[in-house]
């Protein structure tokens, strides 16, 4: 009998994976959605489900496309938000004590929703991207106003090597005093990512400091790559 979302992610080994994030910055999680689920996102793409279309030559965002969800959101996207968020607010809250930052998070993503709603920040920031040949994201990072989650999870919809070649996730690191240190990730069909959304704290001589991050997509060589992000707090527009 196939696991809900919530089973899934609770049967995750977080003693592995909450320190890992926490140094890294980034993780992978191998296979939390199935092939199956994938599909069906993919599939309803075309649906109107939707709530605004962009396309990243317009914005010199890349080349690609993207759509963001209107709410209410799926029941998959929902369930995911809110089971993930739980995981990984002590960690958020770790950073911000380790930085000396003053801000915390709630323990669920109802409450964070709350806030973010607080400040009108009430439009969902889930979305679907979609690249074909040729396709790629610039280095960037998800802020939609002043309230923001310093993590985020990006799930893989389409399986590398076979659906398309390239179209690598890539992290970038900004060292200070120093050249920009690069992650290339290679995630597979269901796989999650999570990630900053904006720097992570790094320890130093006299105690931690900000080290700043973007994420983009490398270019894909051939084939379609779908893949879907789910950002934790809401955008004003």
């Amino acid at each position: 009998m196939e696991l809900s979302i919530n089973e899934r992610i609770s049967g995750l080994d977080w003693s592995a994976i909450a320190p890992e994030l926490h140094e890294c910055g980034f993780v992978i999680v191998k296979g939390v959605l199935t092939p199956e689920e994938c599909g069906r996102l993919i599939k309803e793409y075309d649906a109107d489900e939707y709530r605004k279309t962009i396309s990243m030559e317009r914005y010199r965002f890349g080349s690609g496309e993207y759509k963001y969800f209107k709410y209410p959101l799926p029941e998959i996207i929902t369930n995911l938000r809110e089971s993930v968020y739980a995981r990984i607010a002590p960690v958020a809250n770790s950073w911000m004590e380790e930085l000396s930052i003053n801000t915390r998070f709630p323990p669920t993503h109802a409450e964070m929703k709350k806030i973010s709603h607080q400040a009108r920040q009430t439009k969902p920031t889930i979305l679907i991207l979609k690249y074909q040949q040729g396709g790629f994201n610039t280095l960037h990072q998800d802020l939609y106003g002043e309230v923001y989650f310093p993590m985020q999870i990006v799930f893989m919809l389409d399986q590398t090597g076979k659906d398309y070649e390239g179209g690598e996730f890539v992290i970038t690191e900004q060292i200070p005093r120093a050249q920009s240190k690069v992650n290339v990730l290679k995630p597979d069909l269901g796989d999650m990512i999570i990630l900053t959304t904006n720097f992570r704290p790094v320890k130093g001589s006299r105690g931690f400091y900000r080290v700043n991050m973007k994420h983009g997509v490398s270019p894909l060589h051939s084939g379609n790559r779908h893949s879907l992000g789910i950002i934790f707090h809401d955008a004003l527009t």
